[in-house]
C-alpha cells in the first residue's frame, strides 16, 4: 500500500460519493480503483461497501429538505432495507472468493445497463407527477427487499433500483424520490456495513480513504443532482464501468 494508491482511493470516493447522490453507481468508480490498488475482488467490494458508507450519509443530510413528510415511508421500508442489506452481506461472504472475482464483471455489467437506463426511467417519473402517497404499501416493501439483497451483495446499481421500485410503487415528484432512495441505500449500506466488519474482512486504511472523500462527495453530490443533468457523468461511469468488465473478462 502506497501514499499514491490511499490518494487513488480518495479521490475515487469523492467521484462515487457524488455520483451516488446524484445518480447511482457509484461503487463502478470506487470498486475499480481499489483493484487498481491491488485489493482483491472480494475485499475491494466488502471495502468498497463500508468506504462509501460515510457518502450515503452525506449525501442523506443534504437532502433532508427533500425528506419532510416522508417520516411514513421511511418507518414503514426502513425494515426490508436491513432484512435484504443482512442477507445480502451474509450471502456474500458465503461466496468463494474466486467464484465472485469470476462474477464480478457480469455484475458490473449488469450495474451499468442500470444506469444507462435511468434517464429513461427518470423521464418517466417526471411525467407522471401527482400527489404522494401517506405510506408505502406491500409491494413497495418487496421490491426494496430485493433490491436491498443486491445492494448488500454488489453496491453497483443499488441506487437505481430503488428509484425504479419507488418511482413505480410511490406516487412523488422526482427528487423526493430521489431523498428517500438516498436515505433508504444509507440504512441498506450500514445494515451490510456491519455483517462486513463482523467478519475481519475489511481493509480499514482504503476504507478509511474511501469515507473522507465519499463525505464530501455525497455532500456536493445532491448540489449536482438540484442544478445539473446527469448525462455526461452518467455515461463516463457507465464507460468505466464497461472497460473494467472487459478488463476483468480478460484477465480472469
Amino acid at each position: 500500500m502506497s501514499l499514491g494508491h490511499l490518494l487513488l482511493a480518495a479521490g475515487a470516493g469523492v467521484l462515487a460519493g457524488a455520483v451516488n447522490a446524484a445518480a447511482g453507481g457509484g461503487t463502478l468508480i470506487a470498486f475499480p480503483a481499489l483493484i487498481a490498488a491491488g485489493v482483491g475482488a472480494l475485499e475491494a467490494n466488502i471495502t468498497c461497501s463500508v468506504g462509501l458508507l460515510a457518502g450515503y450519509g452525506g449525501g442523506t443530510l443534504a437532502y433532508r429538505r427533500e425528506l419532510t413528510g416522508q417520516a411514513g415511508r421511511v418507518r414503514a421500508l426502513i425494515p426490508a432495507g436491513i432484512l435484504g442489506g443482512v442477507a445480502g452481506a451474509v450471502i456474500l461472504l458465503a461466496t468463494p472468493a474466486h467464484a465472485f472475482r469470476t462474477l464480478a464483471p457480469f455484475l458490473i455489467l449488469v450495474s451499468c445497463a442500470l444506469l444507462a437506463a435511468q434517464p429513461r426511467l427518470a423521464g418517466g417519473l417526471a411525467a407522471r407527477g401527482g400527489g404522494p402517497r401517506p405510506t408505502a404499501g406491500p409491494a413497495a416493501w418487496a421490491g426494496v427487499l430485493v433490491a436491498a439483497v443486491y445492494g448488500s451483495y454488489f453496491g453497483a446499481g443499488l441506487g437505481v433500483l430503488l428509484l425504479g421500485v419507488l418511482g413505480i410503487l410511490v406516487r412523488d415528484g422526482l427528487q423526493r424520490l430521489n431523498a428517500l432512495k438516498g436515505l433508504l441505500s444509507l440504512v441498506i449500506n450500514a445494515a451490510g456495513v456491519a455483517v462486513f466488519v463482523a467478519s475481519g474482512r475489511v481493509d480499514w486504511a482504503y476504507a478509511a480513504a474511501l469515507g473522507v472523500g465519499a463525505l464530501l462527495g455525497g455532500t456536493l453530490g445532491v448540489r449536482v443532482a438540484r442544478r445539473l443533468s446527469g448525462r455526461a457523468l452518467r455515461a463516463g461511469v457507465v464507460g468505466l464501468g464497461v472497460v473494467v468488465a472487459v478488463v476483468l473478462l480478460v484477465g480472469g
